[in-house]
């Protein structure tokens, strides 16, 4: 299901690629019949936002969006197991799952990085396709419904999929809770969060050793892009049209 992916490369990290895709991603959208014509047309007004809007904003806003706090993260067992050891054990059942099926990643990204999962669901069939996303709907919702409160069209991508399987109304359902919920992106929360979290010298199975090495990767890339748009920003605006960038 071709849609899926398109699904995906729009909760991905936007990219100059991204925006050169915008033409063939409308069309894939625009055919898809799982959809009404009104999420089919506000899915392609995002798209066409993403290929006009400036790259470097577009980095920024995905940054801070999807970088700060836990509330939003496309990390799916992180909704479900936080940090314990038995998102360790998710991660490797995953995995597993994914290479009996003859999907190999590189190591790039984690299992449960919602991107990824949905380019595995573009190569399965319907049923498991609804079978699937039926059991990260609650997942799904809830993000759905914080990414609509900070007005971020990333909403459209997980109520798509909703919609998709049959649950128009999840997000609705979700969204009092999620209204109640104290911010967790503020400098305030995401200091004490950075405090309160120790560096764990020990692992008690190798599973946690790949989680705390996958998880390590990620966060340092997170830091290293961020120290790198920060830097963009300070230099003069002739000095970076002149990168290019």
């Amino acid at each position: 299901m071709r849609s899926l992916i398109v699904l995906a490369r729009l909760l991905d990290y936007p990219t100059q690629e991204l925006q050169q895709a915008a033409a063939e991603m409308g069309e894939v959208i625009d055919a898809e019949a799982h959809l009404s014509r009104e999420r089919r047309l506000g899915l392609k007004a995002w798209i066409e936002r993403i290929a006009n809007r400036n790259l470097l904003d577009l980095q920024a806003d995905y940054v801070a969006l999807f970088d700060k706090g836990r509330a939003t993260s496309l990390l799916l067992f992180e909704h479900v197991h936080g940090e314990s050891r038995d998102r360790g054990q998710a991660m490797v059942d995953l995995l597993a799952q994914y290479r009996a099926a003859g999907f190999e990643l590189d190591a790039r990204e984690l299992p449960d990085y919602l991107p990824l999962f949905l380019e595995y669901l573009s190569t399965r069939d319907e049923e498991e396709i609804a079978g699937q996303l039926g059991e990260i709907a609650h997942i799904l919702a809830r993000l759905a419904a914080r990414l609509s409160e900070r007005e971020a069209d990333h909403a459209l991508a997980p109520a798509a999929l909703l919609a998709m399987i049959g649950m128009e109304n999840a997000v609705e359902e979700h969204a009092e809770a999620v209204n109640q919920e104290a911010r967790d992106d503020t400098p305030a929360a995401l200091d004490a969060v950075w405090e309160e979290e120790a560096v764990r010298f020990s692992a008690q199975s190798d599973e946690d050793c790949a989680l705390q090495s996958a998880t390590g990767r990620r966060q340092a890339e997170l830091k290293r892009q961020r120290r790198s748009e920060e830097s963009i920003r300070i230099v003069p605006p002739a000095v970076n049209a002149a990168s290019g960038r």
